[in-house]
């Protein structure tokens, strides 16, 4: 809510001072409000651009659906004929000489062609590995970017790039820069939610600090529900303590708070005093969240699972029901991607596990109508090498394939590519901060305009890169 611009309107407008920021921040989220309240698509419109959005939106919330470990895009998305016939032969020098190698520097290096067959699928006659038998369904409904291309080589720093746009530690999350500028449009449950599973591979590690707000107000933290049992600890009373007994506890720490408030004008008390009343209001709202009472038998078969049960598709099912009730970034990590060995048959394993959850996701957001102003993101933070180590294949950063869906973006298309033989993306490059470029354009955002101010720069999601990328945009 910060922004550094002069020109833009109240919404995005707000001096870094806190006294500034703290009393203008409820207006401005006022706006937001009664935007996202108004039915007729063309009033939306207007009052968000009247708010100080840069653009029309074409979405209103965004699902990132992470998959930890870095999946092989040879396996994947991107078919490589030529790599398959060089299988078992020495890459060439001219792909690889003086380039950043993980674990396979300074070793003998042969090219390993896919070891899954590709064919082509929807209207749009999009190739997709037999590895996703469920995703081949919706090949006219996602943009596949073939040239992805990052900064890290190695598992945290490519996360943290592609959670932050920098390789440094403690930077904001994109999902926080979003409620930054943004606002939520969720009363009762928080703005940015993350939800994490496991299975078909090793596990990578994820670190909590990849949703953190970093020198943002802490209110625009991510914060981590679990996908089983309570999804919030403590969320419930204590025994013997009623919700009147917990209201008069909220309130007595809130006017302590109030009266410190008037006092410091510190915003991190303004970020006590808002998340105290949300944990108050979570106690009502997460229970109804995890209660799937309500969802047919039709669908669940769809997601194939019986829900917040700590499944991918479990989680996929909860991330519909969270964007219904207006959480505005949701990131769901399944840690399984981080094939070193036994590629051909692990990666069988762990795209059973995100299959067919990721599909019955999508066409569940279509069948609903919220597929037109939703964006669902698909990927890694990284690719694989075509390049063999034993059984399996190394990082690699130099091009790799995501692929996007939703309002603002032509489903049915396949942007840019890799060489021959997969090693580095050369046509329509797209870079991590042009991604975030092109997502915050989606939300109405110049990502220019959205700025920061800590320690004497200005700072913003994409550093000083990145550019929309206007051909896969509809």
């Amino acid at each position: 809510m910060n922004y550094q611009n002069k020109t833009s309107s109240p919404l995005m407008n707000f001096s870094s001072s806190r006294r500034t920021f703290l009393t203008g921040t409820a207006g401005s989220l006022g706006l937001t409000a009664l935007a996202s309240l108004l039915s007729n698509p063309e009033a939306r419109a207007e009052v968000e651009l009247q708010s100080g959005l840069h653009f029309r939106p074409k979405i209103k919330r965004v699902i990132f659906l992470c998959m930890a470990g870095g999946p092989s895009h040879l396996e994947t998305f991107d078919n490589k004929p030529k790599l398959k016939e060089l299988d078992g032969k020495p890459m060439p020098q001219s792909f690889t000489k003086g380039q950043p190698i993980a674990q396979l520097q300074g070793k003998k290096l042969t090219c390993r062609g896919a070891m899954h067959p590709f064919s082509r699928h929807g209207k749009s006659g999009q190739e997709i590995s037999s590895v996703f038998p469920h995703m081949q369904s919706i090949a006219d409904d996602i943009c596949i970017l073939r040239s992805m291309k990052t900064e890290a080589i190695n598992h945290d720093p490519a996360h943290t790039f592609m959670n932050t746009g920098t390789t440094i530690s403690g930077r904001p999350a994109m999902g926080s820069w979003l409620l930054y500028g943004l606002g939520s449009e969720c009363q009762d449950l928080p703005g940015f939610i993350v939800m994490t599973s496991t299975g078909g591979g090793q596990n990578q590690p994820i670190a909590s600090r990849q949703w953190h707000s970093g020198f943002l107000p802490g209110q625009h933290q991510g914060v981590h529900f679990n996908s089983s049992g309570d999804a919030v600890l403590y969320v419930k009373n204590p025994a013997g303590v009623t919700n009147k007994d917990q209201r008069r506890i909220i309130d007595s720490i809130q006017a302590i708070n109030h009266q410190r408030q008037q006092a410091v004008r510190d915003p991190e008390i303004a970020t006590r005093i808002s998340q105290y009343e949300l944990a108050f209001k979570m106690q009502m709202s997460v229970p109804s969240l995890t209660d799937l009472s309500d969802e047919t038998q039709e669908t669940l078969d769809m997601y194939g699972t019986k829900g917040a049960d700590g499944t991918f598709a479990g989680n996929c099912l909860l991330a519909r029901r969270l964007a219904e009730r207006g959480v505005r970034f949701i990131q769901l990590y399944h840690r399984g991607w981080d094939h070193h060995g036994d590629l051909e048959k692990g990666i069988l394993k762990t795209a059973k596990h995100v299959d067919q959850g990721t599909t019955a996701l999508i066409k569940d957001l279509k069948r609903r109508g919220m597929l037109d102003d939703t964006l669902v993101l698909w990927g890694g933070e990284f690719g694989r090498t075509p390049m063999a180590q034993g059984s399996g294949r190394d990082h690699h950063m130099k091009g790799f394939s995501m692929w996007m869906a939703g309002g603002g973006v032509r489903g049915g298309m396949t942007y840019g590519s890799t060489d021959e033989l997969g090693y580095n993306a050369q046509e329509n490059i797209v870079h991590v901060h042009d991604l975030h470029a092109t997502m915050l354009h989606l939300l109405g955002i110049d990502h220019k305009k959205l700025t920061y101010k800590y320690r004497g720069r200005e700072f913003r999601l994409t550093d000083v890169h990145g550019h929309v990328v206007k051909d896969i945009l509809s």
